[in-house]
């Protein structure tokens, strides 16, 4: 590209002061790649991405781009409406996709939440005048650009750009309810070479490649699934299996193309992408994370890893299903996600594991995806029938559907569990006292953190010679990794008495073992698989051998209960047995009675976005948020300590380490102050946070900034 143009710039000289034509190059060669995967017409993808910044030429533009800009009072330039002047260079039957890519890759068309549509400003203000301000003194530039490029280029006059400006603005005023195929694709590029920067050659040549997954061919018995044929033709898949059994490896061989394999909380996917990841190493698979820490586990791999696990065309991505709730509720660049996911191997694991309200959203994914042409995976060790049921009606019946669970006799050989009830956690001392004596591994599991952190302490006070950890989601995202680390490597495999104090964060797919749990009582399907955190390995020397597990009586408050039902808890703690063996062939009547129907929240009135096998939103535009992911704090906080606050500022790459999770209405009262950098985080005192016990709420206010600053 002639270094004549690099004076006019896509990115400002605050962030990298990219040279236009080098962004337009890398978003086109992107585009290019990403429209031959999806089956688009990669010319009409090569033009819609070099014309979509085209607009960025205007010097109106360019001065927002300069070192300490500040714009004035009603300031409004949309470069990707300038850009739409140039679309009478385009074929005619180019210009509907194009004009996709261009008009909406930053804001929805109407109804923005700005109000900076092409729509909203159309309405507005003269919104022509102000986009096409020296027009006559710039557009020959963008014109000569373009050319650059490969375009067939004419003059275009101010009056041609107004009535281009006008088929625009009349083309998006028909927009239909219906979800944009080619926005989706411009953003993804977008977004995709903005990220990659110097790496693109790199990095394009591996996307898109379907996952070399012969590794899970293996077979044994032990594991009786392994010995379960997936050569069934109906799409969709339904496993029903106790932990131990195969299942990951199974759903895993059921899938024929990329794969996206959603569990439900932070350590279970870190610990699935340590698995996965170990597997496949003598593969040309890359398996990547995606969820709000997964730069930790890609922080010393290749650049190309650490920017892949946020964009598309990913072998295996491992996440939750919050990341998948933008196609729910349309929100920004749902339309990018789509693109990614459709034809892909869709893993729901452990899906029963969700609260309703996450239920709901997870079947309304499975409505869209299977929409989009996804083959859909769910497995479980526990899941009450009507949900069983509502999953298979919803992916189409036993028609479409490979069902498998194992049968009684080999349930049986799961049994490994003697239960026994428990008034109050004062009755777990002694048999604290008793597993230390007995040189034990103990697993504690509470249900609140702060619970949680005070019995750590006590333990802490009693034991200060045994190996002891708290774990819990409210850490530093760097501590939470060690810890989850020290988890597996050292307490896991520890042949010495030790203590671990935890929440829900070890109920699903960390692969530990400890010999004895005291757990307070939670919903049966979530005891269940805490349970399985205990006399987990499965050999020929521990089937038939059984470990204590003890279950405290469930609490007479509904503060107390949270974040469960308290009818849920009683109902739970009633069907489970007392000094007996938990058998495995009894837990589907065991979950079906404590919930013989299921309250899934109706989210089509909350949101969603497609209902009835149709989109419900209007085409080229998206949602700022959702109430209901609002109220779900999906879109979690984060907050950090008063001392990281110039790391955070300063150090991009070390942003996420810092931050520590938090729901949003723990700290949105507490007048804190609000960083504008990153994710935006509250600042708490240093006070408030302890790398031993996690985040300290009751320190999280203004007034202990004052108090220990002294100290």
């Amino acid at each position: 590209m002639a270094d004549k143009f690099n004076y006019i710039l896509a990115k400002s000289e605050d962030d990298g002061a990219m040279p236009l034509t080098e962004h337009l190059k890398s978003v086109a060669d992107t585009a290019v790649v990403f429209a031959r995967y999806a089956g688009f017409d990669t010319d009409t993808a090569y033009k819609g991405a070099i014309l979509h910044d085209i607009g960025k030429v205007s010097p109106v533009f360019q001065k927002t781009l300069k070192h300490g800009y500040i714009p004035r009072p009603g300031f409004v330039f949309r470069h990707e409406i300038a850009s739409l002047f140039f679309i009478s260079l385009l074929p005619e039957k180019q210009r509907p996709a194009i004009i996709d890519m261009i008009v909406a890759h930053h804001k929805s068309i109407y109804k923005d939440v700005r109000e900076k549509g092409l729509l909203d400003l159309d309405g507005n203000m003269d919104s022509f005048a102000r986009h096409s301000e020296k027009f006559d003194e710039w557009s020959q530039t963008a014109l000569n650009i373009l050319k650059s490029f490969g375009f067939e280029s004419h003059p275009i006059s101010i009056d041609e750009a107004k009535e281009n400006y006008d088929f625009a603005v009349d083309y998006c005023s028909d927009k239909q309810l219906n979800c944009s195929e080619w926005k989706g694709l411009l953003m993804a590029a977008d977004h995709f070479a903005s990220a990659l920067a110097e790496k693109m050659d790199y990095t394009l040549d591996k996307l898109f490649i379907k996952p070399d997954l012969t590794f899970y061919n293996r077979r044994h018995h032990l594991y009786p699934l392994s010995l379960i044929s997936t050569n069934d033709p109906r799409k969709h898949t339904l496993v029903t299996a106790p932990t131990g059994a195969g299942k990951t490896d199974f759903l895993l061989r059921r899938c024929r193309g990329r794969v996206f394999y959603t569990l439900p909380f932070q350590a279970s996917i870190n610990a699935m992408y340590d698995r996965i990841k170990s597997d496949l190493k003598d593969t040309d698979t890359q398996v990547f994370l995606l969820h709000g820490a997964s730069n930790l586990k890609v922080k010393e791999g290749k650049v190309e890893e650490r920017i892949m696990q946020r964009h598309i065309g990913a072998s295996i991505k491992v996440m939750t299903p919050h990341q998948m709730a933008s196609i729910v509720f349309g929100i920004k660049g749902y339309e990018a996600m789509l693109l990614d996911l459709k034809g892909c191997d869709i893993i729901l694991d452990e899906i029963h594991t969700y609260a309703s309200e996450i239920q709901a959203i997870v079947l309304k994914i499975i409505e869209i995806l299977k929409h989009s042409g996804c083959r859909l995976h769910v497995g479980t060790a526990t899941m009450p029938k009507v949900l069983y049921n509502k999953i298979l009606e919803l992916l189409g019946g036993k028609d479409e559907v490979y069902e498998v669970s194992l049968s009684d006799d080999v349930l049986t050989t799961f049994n490994r569990h003697i239960i026994h009830k428990i008034s109050s956690v004062d009755d777990c001392y002694q048999l604290i006292a008793n597993a230390v004596d007995e040189n034990k591994k103990i697993l504690v599991v509470c249900n609140q953190v702060k619970r949680a952190q005070e019995l750590y302490e006590r333990l802490s006070d009693i034991y200060p010679d045994i190996d002891k950890m708290l774990i819990h989601s409210r850490f530093k995202r760097c501590d939470r990794a060690k810890l989850e680390t020290m988890l597996k490597d050292d307490f896991n495999q520890s042949s010495d008495a030790c203590i671990v104090v935890s929440t829900q964060v070890v109920e699903v797919s960390l692969d530990i073992s400890f010999d004895v749990m005291i757990t307070e009582c939670a919903p049966i399907d979530a005891m269940i698989q805490r349970f399985g955190r205990i006399n987990r390995k499965r050999t020929e020397a521990t089937i038939g051998k059984y470990k204590d597990i003890y279950v405290i009586k469930p609490p007479e408050t509904k503060e107390d209960a949270r974040p469960y039902d308290m009818a849920v808890l009683q109902k739970s703690f009633d069907v489970l047995p007392d000094g007996k063996v938990l058998e495995e062939t009894s837990l589907q009547n065991m979950i079906d009675e404590v919930y013989p129907e299921i309250c899934v929240p109706n989210i089509d009135c909350s949101g969603a976005v497609f209902t009835d096998g149709k989109w419900k939103i209007m085409e080229l535009c998206h949602n700022a948020k959702s109430a209901l992911l609002e109220a779900l704090d999906i879109n979690s906080a984060v907050c950090i300590a008063q001392g990281d606050i110039d790391e955070y500022r300063e150090n991009l790459s070390a942003r996420m380490e810092l931050e520590i999770p938090v729901s949003y209405n723990s700290l949105a009262h507490n007048q804190l102050e609000q960083l504008k950098q990153g994710s935006r985080p509250f600042v708490i005192p240093d006070k408030a946070y302890s790398e031993e016990l996690g985040l300290l709420l009751e320190y999280a206010k203004p007034e202990y900034y004052k108090m220990f600053e002294f100290l």
